[in-house]
């Protein structure tokens, strides 16, 4: 689906990594040249006509953001990457929020963004971390959270879809839930926003973390969005330029409206604007049709994959467009360096979510991810190469 525009797949590669990057389109490059050589003014600081066209596009990627996600332009802020709005999740506002004693529900199953600052603002706060057990299929579900609260948990901060196993949380159930308690709930987005239909008024969640370059995006742009109440109670981490309207030399100061007061300095412009040219790429595509034919990969892989002499699939009856897997006594990234000879790209490793091992019984595991670039031909040639008889002599 829309392969021509992408020109990396002009290089005879097959690209089964999405969920760490996403290719990028050619009209990511070309706003982002059209920015550098014709209008590269800064932002909210000028008052000429092009100072003026940057303010504007910069403006209309909040929106197109908002619309994307339904919520509100003024309860989207933006940051570095999702790992960034996260940190600023926890330390803008948990930090104030939570009290010594209270505690933090997780799962083994998410991402080092999503687990290492709680773990520092507990040690600096004396908090507790628990983990919401896991099922056989290693996914989340409503009674194992309402299992694992207790009289002291106070935020539940979940991936919406996982990084390793790709099952698809049941968000909206679970916030509903934590509300009833006076819960907060966090989601991470970054393998759910780029994939399918995310509706933050839906679902109801507190804060959603995301970044553009897992959907087609540049790097170094992420997305924070937060209710307007909560925002309102953030602590700025980062002060100076272009977050105040006023201060003086007593040390009055009069921070700007959200969600202008959290992006202090320069932000990333260009990225900006050119995320802006992508998300209305994307609204052409259409986020169902993104998501049914990436499920429509997913169950062809699957079945291709059960072709393939000892191989173990992590993940057969996860939702998401991710497949994880190992050949019997091939360690994983011996087995990628063998697929990159064949121009295959995949993931291997722990993927960042170190404490899976504990539930997974392995640390290290081969991920491929889709998008809607790759086809069934792709996957056809991964099985191919996958079943060479001459497969693990090759890879000594």
């Amino acid at each position: 689906m829309n392969r021509e525009d992408f020109k990396m797949l002009e290089d005879d590669i097959i690209y089964f990594d999405s969920g760490a990057t996403t290719l990028k389109p050619k009209i990511l490059s070309q706003a982002t040249a059209e920015y550098y050589n014709h209008y590269s003014a800064n932002a909210h600081r000028g008052d000429y006509d092009i100072s003026l066209k940057v303010d504007t596009l910069f403006e209309k990627t909040r929106y197109l953001v908002s619309k994307w996600i339904h919520a509100d332009s003024k309860e989207v802020a933006f940051t570095n990457n999702a790992t960034d709005s996260l940190s600023k999740i926890v330390w803008g506002f948990f930090e104030d929020y939570l009290q010594e004693g209270d505690e933090i529900l997780l799962t083994k199953s998410e991402h080092a963004s999503n687990v290492l600052p709680w773990f520092e603002l507990a040690k600096r706060k004396h908090l507790q971390v628990h983990y919401i057990p896991l099922d056989e299929n290693l996914s989340v579900s409503l009674e194992a959270v309402k299992n694992a609260i207790t009289k002291h948990t106070k935020v539940i901060s979940l991936a919406h879809v996982t990084n390793v196993i790709g099952d698809v949380r049941p968000m909206k159930e679970i916030t509903s839930y934590a509300h009833q308690l006076g819960i907060l709930v966090v989601c991470d987005g970054a393998q759910s926003v780029p994939h399918r239909k995310v509706d933050v008024k839906d679902l109801d969640v507190d804060f959603l973390a995301f970044s553009a370059h897992k959907m087609l995006g540049p790097t170094g742009l992420g997305i924070l969005y937060g209710k307007e109440k909560y925002l309102k109670q953030f602590r700025p981490l980062i002060v100076g330029g272009g977050m105040n309207s006023s201060f003086e030399f007593d040390g009055t100061v009069i921070y700007n409206e959200i969600p202008h007061f959290l992006e202090a300095g320069t932000p990333n412009i260009a990225a900006v604007i050119a995320f802006g040219r992508v998300l209305e790429y994307l609204e052409k595509i259409g986020i169902d049709k993104i998501e049914a034919y990436e499920k429509e990969l997913k169950e062809y892989a699957l079945d291709r994959l059960k072709e393939v002499p000892n191989l173990i699939l992590y993940n057969e009856k996860s939702e998401s467009g991710i497949v994880t897997f190992n050949i019997r006594d091939i360690f994983s990234q011996d087995l990628a360096i063998y697929l990159n000879k064949y121009h295959i790209c995949v993931r291997a490793g722990n993927h960042c979510a170190k404490i899976l091992k504990d539930d997974l019984g392995i640390k290290n595991t081969c991920r491929i991810s889709f998008y809607f670039y790759n086809t069934k031909e792709e996957i056809d040639r991964f099985v191919e190469v996958l079943k060479n008889p001459n497969l693990k002599e090759e890879i000594i």
